[in-house]
């Protein structure tokens, strides 16, 4: 009932996780469409910067922005917040039920690093949060002046903490880990420079001041930051669905590429958004799929082994020894006790191997998905063995 109740909790928590976060990237895919969409118009009020006409949903809409702020607000001025917010948590919180609740499984590879469980869980945490005071020390210093240098350093920051995870946590555990970083970078922009300096402006128009337009500057550039991530971020959240990914040591190497790849697509939207000539940004376009290719060629199988012909006894011996802890009709691995087989796979017999092939070839050979943090050790000599017989 245990591994029953968890995957429930892991589901419910995925679900509400997707829900705030389709709200979230929404808001942020709407918002810095709105800002390029600014036109300047006759008749528009004092210290508007810009209008915007939209219609949608059998109806017409005209937004207006500001400078710094209107002369008054209205009571029900609306705090976009809570969509960052609980995207966080839900995502915190699934993190912890998937990979904290069995770390030594999930985030543990003994090749890799060897420590205990709960090491692993004191480095993620701190790892995240180091990410979020190295980013914004990077904003607030001179670079954070420079949109080119400042991109630049953000991006170097992202690759070398993917690398940093690569050799600290399994490989799942490290690719994820690139996602959750950067998704605490977004998240801690919204809660500690946007929603504050959005209140430092309230205050000051409630006390008769006037606002310090440096605040807004600020939130609209960690704003912009956020819009550039929401591609790369997206892809991470669903790694732990495709082992090829990550199940290799080049990694960190996927991840840069698909940084580069999402942020050229957002970059090619926004600038036409803003009116660009597509043509004049199209260059971002075949940027965006030459990173694209580099990460899928970074991605590519290696070859199974070649070697002499290796016996369904052989093969079989292999996975006992590796695989049927989570792979047998009630297994007995602790993160599955007392639940179905992963996706429903056996590997206890030879009938079985042959029917899940290709999954044990692209999970166990040509990647080191499994074992589960290869608790077993299961050596590259066996996975050459698995190979070769898979492929005779």
């Amino acid at each position: 009932m245990t591994a029953f109740a968890i995957d429930w909790i892991n589901l419910g928590l995925r679900w509400f996780h997707l829900m705030v976060g389709i709200a979230w990237i929404g808001a942020s895919f709407h918002f810095v469409w709105l800002d390029f969409s600014l036109r300047q118009r006759e008749a528009m009020s004092p210290g508007v910067l810009g209008t915007s006409w939209m219609v949608h949903g059998g109806g017409f809409y005209h937004v207006e922005k500001y400078m710094v702020a209107p002369a008054q607000l209205p009571p029900d001025l609306h705090w976009f917040k809570w969509e960052a917010y609980l995207t966080f948590i839900s995502g915190f919180l699934l993190l912890s039920v998937q990979y904290y609740w069995n770390a030594s499984s999930f985030l543990v590879d003994p090749a890799v690093l060897p420590m205990q469980g709960w090491q692993a869980v004191a480095l993620s945490v701190a790892s995240l949060a180091a990410g979020w005071f190295v980013y914004d020390a990077i904003c607030r210093s001179k670079l954070g002046e420079n949109t080119a240098a400042l991109a630049v350093s953000v991006f170097v920051l992202i690759v070398g903490a993917s690398a940093l995870f690569a050799n600290v946590f399994s490989g799942r555990g490290a690719f994820i880990h690139a996602g959750a970083m950067i998704g605490t970078i977004m998240a801690a922009n919204v809660f500690r420079v946007i929603i504050p300096n959005q209140k430092i402006v309230t205050a000051d128009l409630l006390a008769g001041r006037t606002p310090d337009a440096k605040y807004g500057k600020m939130g609209k550039q960690r704003s912009l930051h956020n819009n550039y991530l929401t591609l790369p971020v997206l892809l991470f959240m669903v790694s732990n669905h495709y082992p090829f990914l990550y199940a290799h040591r080049y990694s960190w190497l996927v991840v840069a590429f698909i940084v580069v790849a999402g942020g050229m697509i957002r970059h090619f939207l926004n600038q036409t958004d803003a009116g660009a000539p597509a043509r004049k940004v199209a260059w971002a376009i075949p940027a965006g799929a030459v990173a694209l290719l580099a990460a899928i060629v970074a991605t590519l199988p290696s070859r199974p082994g070649t070697g002499g012909a290796v016996s369904e006894a052989e093969a079989l011996k292999i996975t006992q020894t590796h695989c049927i802890a989570c792979h047998q009709a009630q297994p007995t691995h602790e993160a599955f006790k007392g639940s179905e087989p992963p996706k429903g796979v056996m590997l206890d017999s030879v009938a079985g191997i042959k029917r899940n092939a290709p999954q044990i070839m692209a999970q166990a050979v040509q990647g080191r998905a499994m074992p589960l943090g290869n608790e077993t050790g299961m050596t590259d000599e066996e996975r050459a063995k698995l190979g070769a017989f898979l492929s005779q």
